[in-house]
């Protein structure tokens, strides 16, 4: 068996996720929406379905969906692509990720990685063959410094996997911080595989800023409309760059997926033409939904980090005067009636800080049952 597979345990979602089903609990782990994505996008996948044609489309997606991806940017970030030369569908951003690494690093390659990170980073470096370098980001505001982060580049270093807006931090990287992450790429010669998938969902008027607005040439951009759309297990991810890295890219993404449901590319190239008023509708309403959860946590004496970006915010635990492990309270939050996600599970080194992961995309009912549940838990463990 595969040593990097062989070794690693189910993922802290899968076993959070699977004992919230079991027991009936509330889930505020796992980062998906509790409500369907709109309806008209799903009537439009529906229609492309019976009408067809649902046979292979094009390895690099269908050219009016790769046009719509170029003309949405261009229309939300100012960032003008041919569609045609720098622009591939892919079966999600986890798939982008990965056919990036297979693509970009050869066996021995350093990637520069910054923990707490997506837990999927890893082993895809790992499994391409790369070394991995890992930076510690530090709470609350998750800001990359750049002695620690010039410190991790070499002259073996090929790629760097940065990810804003983040997750799990739920930070937004600034201008000035991808500024400085594009020098060091371009004084080491690599390459920066950029996960934006959560780039519609900032707050406090917040903007989401491109590594590709950035630095053009080195970036590969990776969306979602998974995520854009709440339509998370729909599987559809963009991966944009020039054209070099195109078709590097392309190479390794044909022999991994080939290609995405034609279907799912016909209802996502509708719904990227949708008005700004629905992403601006789609920010506020994940924010009421933040607001209301931080503030019944706060009211019961939890302490939450700041949460500028994606949908989770997290628990300070040792400021809330819980005396427990992320892990440990975890599990006894499960006996109190509520999933969370210990953040510990997104760190490669020992000793991360003490926090808690929860998900705030879910209706009012849920997120006032869940804070009830937490409250309950810390009181029990006080």
């Amino acid at each position: 068996m595969n040593s990097v597979y062989a070794a690693l345990g189910t993922t802290v979602f899968e076993i959070m996720s699977r004992l919230a089903a079991e027991r009936g609990v509330v889930n505020l782990g796992q980062g998906f929406p509790e409500e369907d994505g709109p309806r008209d996008i799903l009537e439009a996948a529906a229609r492309a379905t019976l009408n067809g044609p649902n046979q292979y489309p094009p390895m690099r997606g269908l050219p009016a969906l790769r046009e719509a991806v170029a003309a949405h940017y261009h229309a939300h970030q100012g960032i003008a692509l041919d569609w045609q030369r720098e622009v591939t569908i892919t079966s999600g951003a986890t798939e982008a990720i990965a056919a990036a690494l297979l693509a970009f690093i050869e066996p021995g390659d350093e990637v520069v990685l910054f923990e707490p990170m997506y837990d999927a980073y890893l082993p895809m470096v790992r499994r391409a063959g790369g070394v991995p370098r890992v930076v510690r980001l530090e709470p609350p505001h998750w800001r990359f410094e750049h002695e620690t982060v010039a410190a991790a580049f070499s002259n073996k270093t090929r790629v760097v996997v940065i990810n804003t807006p983040h997750n799990p931090c739920a930070s937004v990287m600034s201008r000035d911080e991808l500024g400085m992450l594009a020098e060091l790429c371009r004084a080491h010669g690599a390459i920066c595989i950029s996960d934006e998938v959560w780039e519609h969902v900032v707050f406090e008027g917040v903007a989401h800023v491109s590594m590709l607005d950035v630095m053009r040439d080195r970036t590969l951009k990776i969306g979602s409309a998974g995520k854009m759309f709440s339509l998370t297990g729909w599987k559809v991810g963009f991966a944009c760059g020039a054209p070099e890295l195109t078709e590097q890219f392309v190479k390794a993404h044909q022999f991994l997926t080939f290609t995405t449901p034609p279907n799912l590319q016909r209802a996502v190239t509708y719904a990227l033409g949708k008005e700004r008023a629905y992403f601006d509708n789609l920010r506020a309403g994940f924010q009421r939904s933040r607001d209301r959860l931080v503030g019944a946590l706060e009211g019961e004496g939890f302490v939450l980090l700041p949460a500028k970006g994606a949908y989770f915010v997290s628990i300070d635990l040792a400021a809330s005067r819980i005396a427990m492990s992320d892990v440990a309270f975890a599990q006894h939050a499960i006996e109190h009636g509520v999933a969370a996600i210990p953040l510990s599970g997104f760190y490669a080194n020992p000793d991360p800080p003490n926090l808690l992961r929860l998900c705030f995309a879910k209706k009012d009912e849920t997120l006032d049952r869940g804070a009830e549940a937490l409250a309950s838990a810390r009181r029990s463990a006080m």
